[in-house]
């Protein structure tokens, strides 16, 4: 039995080898979601996997791999009403060609005119692939008033295994922030959203992403969370974790390495005179793995300039800021409050 992703879309595969020749049959197990593989019978060909998507919350499903069935055995409860929404996957045309993926959530009923208020999230980094996950947060917080839910498979994740990965290390690393770029045109192109309409998150290496997505294409967006932030990267590798980095980012104390780095880092590519939006900077003070200064001196260089901002840093909870629930559920309430005032009417 095999757990695969499927142009980001998990299935079961199950393998038999008869007379030397395999063949692979496809388990019944519900798509556009994310399916883990958990235990496996040791006196029979039955399995048990867990699956989650966008819409439904983790459920338990039992299969039997010689009869080809499956069948849930027990959910959570769902945390937000799903009927009225629908999940959708499109794919988009990077700077090199690339085609890029990404999964849009929205209302069943929206108006193709741009006005649909959209968060765009995206990572890519470190081989870690972004398939179909249930967020309770963004659900009641942002589906259920209306909004729609992007990711953005772009290249540096583990989506298509490690090639995916690869192709965008060190120098190649513009070719990331390309493909989210061009996932937010092409949302444009098909009018569901409108950079009036259109904000961005991401958190530790997908900090980098945003403030780059910020500085190169101020335009394309009206607001950008940026949580946990690495921003600074000529002096990532001096800061907490950093040092363990170089094999994704490269060396700044190499200069070519530098060189290239220096041509995308967000604190270096902060210009004046430029209409940025209002960015919503966020951090913890206790973060041991990616330094909250790199949060303050983004921060400070948006003072400098003049740009207006919002910053807010937790004095508790680690770079995962979830330690305590009750603080975690502030700190969703204030990406949502901030989206929606800068997206929604």
């Amino acid at each position: 039995m095999v757990a695969l992703l499927e142009d980001v879309k998990g299935a079961v595969d199950v393998y038999d080898l008869t007379a030397g020749r395999w063949s692979a049959r496809r388990l019944p197990l519900p798509k556009d979601a994310n399916i883990t593989l958990v235990d496996t019978a040791g006196h029979s060909e039955e399995l048990f996997a867990t699956v989650e998507s966008f819409l439904e919350p983790t459920s338990l499903w039992l299969a039997d791999a010689a009869r080809g069935r499956a069948a849930e055995v027990k959910a959570l409860p769902a945390r937000f009403a799903a009927s009225n929404h629908v999940v959708e996957q499109f794919w988009a045309t990077s700077t090199d060609g690339t085609k890029i993926p990404y999964f849009l959530v929205r209302p069943k009923a929206i108006k193709a005119d741009g006005s649909l208020p959209t968060l765009m999230y995206g990572y890519g980094g470190f081989e870690v692939a972004k398939p179909p996950v249930y967020l309770p947060e963004m659900g009641k917080l942002w589906l259920a008033r209306g909004g729609a839910y992007v990711i953005a498979n772009i290249r540096g994740g583990g989506e298509f295994g490690p090639a995916w990965h690869q192709s965008v290390l060190r120098e190649k690393r513009q070719l990331a922030f390309d493909d989210f770029a061009a996932v937010a045109r092409d949302l444009s192109a098909r009018k569901i959203t409108s950079a009036r309409r259109l904000g961005i998150y991401g958190r530790s290496n997908g900090g980098v992403l945003t403030t780059v997505a910020m500085t190169q294409h101020p335009e394309l967006w009206n607001a950008v969370v940026v949580e946990s932030p690495l921003v600074d990267m000529l002096r990532y590798h001096k800061l907490s974790a950093g040092a363990s980095w170089v094999g994704e980012y490269g060396d700044p104390d190499v200069a070519a390495d530098r060189a290239f780095i220096a041509r995308y880092s967000g604190y270096q590519n902060l210009k004046a005179r430029t209409a940025y939006p209002e960015a919503y900077i966020t951090t913890n003070t206790r973060d041991d793995r990616v330094h909250p200064g790199h949060a303050r001196k983004y921060a400070a260089r948006l003072e400098a300039l003049g740009v207006p901002y919002l910053y807010y840093e937790q004095t508790f909870g680690g770079h995962a800021n979830d330690a305590d629930p009750e603080l975690n559920a502030g700190r969703w309430a204030r990406h949502y409050v901030y989206l929606a005032q800068k997206l929604m009417d």
